[in-house]
């Protein structure tokens, strides 16, 4: 019985995202063909603030059709998410999102995870409670505040009232998030799960909070040197806000139902530095190293098998060299083979929803046989030597076997492995 249910195969049947690129997957993905980037100059984002590029959404978010209820609970990543699971059960599930009719509501749950969750609320609650006699605190502060009210809002939209969980893991959330989904399907433990990001931390002080560390982009006026992963231009990285999920079924049930199967997972691991200094990866290259080795482990297949790695690629001067080593060492001499991009060139960095819309442009690259450039790699780091993909898109590839690795502030180190989904 266990035997069993240990081999459950799990695929992704519907995905939604939304950033600074566009409103859902195909424009956001039409964006990275097009190599336009989704951030732009912020000239004043508060005191103190040194950095100046951001990836803000700037159309008002489309959030007619949930309930007012729900809506004035959430702060705006958990708005974000709402947005982008809308988009996955209407791919899963069709346009009226029928789940139940395949599904016992028991069986179906929701991991979404965040960063800093509603931080930007909790400091504007804060600052009319303490300080401004002229606006009232929400009265919906407490949920406001609540890191898992991204999930809550999902599970009570959906009536998901399976397993949930809301990780807290910086940068490798949303791979996080993904990659406990798919467990609890593969275990047996659900059967249907939505998993994923968001965040949303465009307040001056949540800017402040990161920027004062020094880790976002210095550059202030030439867009194409504020995200250049891999360059010895690079800098920093760009905040971005934004969420992306995706729709987890276990095989034999989505099969069932004559589902559009868009991928398989099949491997996922997560190790953590225990290093000192938060903001830094460990010298050692220890356990981002066994992160990629076990992942591949569990998905039974070889190094020499992945096709395509979607890099964390932060365009920060640590973390660029940092990965390059750790491919050099999962990879031996194999890494200077694989194409490996990243993608927050285009997006900047979505932090908790980082994880999750990469592992979209995976199952994107794989359906389309494209591997998506890094642009603004146009004064490459000689230490970053491998091929990372500089500025155009590598047409015609036979992409089986994809890597989606995301690393956090605190030593948090995510990877999922993607296949093609063959039947």
């Amino acid at each position: 019985m266990n035997q069993k249910k240990d081999s459950n195969r799990v695929v992704v049947t519907g995905y939604g995202a939304i950033c600074s690129l566009g409103n859902n997957v195909s424009d956001i993905w039409q964006a990275i063909l097009a190599k336009k980037m989704g951030y732009d100059i912020w000239n004043n984002p508060g005191k103190d603030i040194k950095t100046k590029i951001f990836g803000n959404i700037k159309e008002e978010l489309s959030l007619a059709h949930f309930s007012k209820r729900i809506i004035k609970n959430t702060p705006r990543f958990a708005k974000l998410g709402l947005i982008a699971t809308d988009e996955a059960m209407s791919m899963a599930f069709g346009k009226e999102q029928l789940f139940k009719p395949y599904y016992d509501e028991d069986d179906c749950g929701v991991i979404f995870g965040t960063g800093w969750g509603g931080c930007d609320d909790v400091n504007s609650n804060y600052y009319a409670y303490e300080y401004d006699d002229s606006k009232e605190p929400s009265i919906q502060s407490c949920f406001h505040a609540m890191p898992n009210i991204g999930t809550a809002a999902i599970t009570v939209n959906w009536q998901l009232k399976g397993y949930q969980n809301t990780p807290i893991a910086a940068c490798a959330t949303g791979n996080i998030a993904i990659g406990e989904a798919y467990e609890k399907i593969k275990n047996g433990k659900a059967k249907m799960m939505i998993a994923g990001g968001g965040e949303s931390s465009m307040s001056p002080l949540s800017i402040w909070s990161i920027d004062v560390l020094r880790a976002l982009t210095k550059e202030q006026e030439d867009l194409t040197k504020a995200c250049c992963p891999f360059s010895l231009d690079r800098s920093g990285f760009v905040l971005s806000e934004g969420a992306a999920v995706v729709c987890l079924e276990n095989l034999e049930d989505a099969k069932k139902r004559n589902a559009k199967i868009l991928g398989e997972v099949i491997g996922y691991a997560n190790y953590s530095d225990s290093y000192f200094n938060l903001t830094v990866p460990a010298p050692d290259y220890h356990s981002r190293t066994l992160t990629i080795q076990k992942a591949l482990e569990y998905a039974n297949i070889s190094a020499k098998d992945i096709d395509y790695i979607n890099a964390h690629g932060t365009s920060t001067p640590m973390n660029d060299a940092n990965e390059t080593q750790i491919l050099k060492n999962v990879f031996g001499e194999y890494a200077y083979k694989i194409p490996v991009s990243s993608t927050k060139s285009y997006t900047g960095h979505l932090i908790a929803a980082a994880g999750s819309i990469e592992t979209i442009f995976c199952l994107k690259s794989m359906s389309e046989n494209l591997v998506p450039a890094t642009i603004n790699l146009n004064n490459p780091d000689p230490v970053c030597d491998l091929n990372y993909v500089p500025n155009e898109h590598l047409f015609n590839q036979d992409l089986k076997y994809t890597l989606n690795v995301n690393y956090g502030f605190g030593g948090a180190n995510s990877c999922l492995v993607l296949k093609r989904y063959e039947p």
